[in-house]
């Protein structure tokens, strides 16, 4: 087997293979409310801001960092959750065009795949359950207890120990936010690919050290391929 052959990949979620369509943004309204922010104002905007930036991060880090009292930042994180499973239900969560068929591709040609969030567990099993991908990935993993999310490394890691591949040689990692790609420099992945499909732009994506920018998950699958 090559040194550079791909043997997993590890893939976000809302905004690369779910298509986000402003849910994060409504849901952190509730979120910012039940913490007893004003409902609008310059700290408001602030707040939302600072989620747009840190798209792709835990939200539970998100907020301790925005409310810094654990209380407060639990209660923004259980009305976030609420409020994100209530949309989920309306039936407003829905996967990207060929997202679904880009990872059975990937995973017919032998690479694994690994679905990862910023969200939690019991949010992404909800999530999953919705769109009927609940076998669609070799591992589904979200932040908890031992393992943090994004930027640190420590989901793709988990998902190379986990699906034991080789070396982190061996990973290809994508999502639409600079954490994503943040999170894949410093895991050592060879490829940390960003996608036009979510939150942030080419230009951002670019300055997060992007190794390969491409339009959806349909494109990132052909370029894995290239390295089987």
């Amino acid at each position: 087997m090559a040194d550079n052959t791909i043997q997993l990949t590890v893939i976000d979620m809302a905004g690369t293979t779910v298509a986000d369509d402003g849910l994060v943004v409504e849901a952190f309204e509730a979120a910012a409310t039940a913490a007893g922010l004003p409902s609008s104002g310059a700290e408001r905007d602030h707040a939302r801001q600072f989620v747009l930036d840190t798209m792709g991060q835990s939200k539970i880090s998100v907020f301790r960092s925005l409310f810094v009292r654990e209380e407060l930042a639990q209660q923004a994180n259980r009305a976030f959750e609420a409020a994100y499973e209530g949309l989920i239900h309306e039936g407003r969560a829905r996967p990207l065009p060929g997202a679904a068929e880009a990872l059975t591709t990937l995973r017919g040609a032998g690479v694994k795949v690994a679905l990862t969030t910023g969200f939690s567990a019991t949010t992404q099993e909800k999530l999953l359950a919705a769109l009927g991908w609940e076998s669609l990935a070799d591992l589904v993993l979200a932040p908890g207890h031992g393992v943090r999310g994004r930027p640190y490394p420590d989901l793709i890691l988990t998902a190379l120990m986990r699906l034991q591949a080789d070396g982190v040689g061996n990973v290809a990692a994508l999502g639409d936010t600079s954490s994503d790609i943040d999170s894949a420099h410093r895991a050592g992945c060879a490829i940390a690919a960003g996608t036009l499909t979510g939150a942030h732009n080419r230009q951002q994506l670019h300055d997060a050290g992007a190794t390969h920018i491409v339009p959806t998950v349909t494109e990132f699958a052909d370029l894995v391929l290239q390295f089987r």
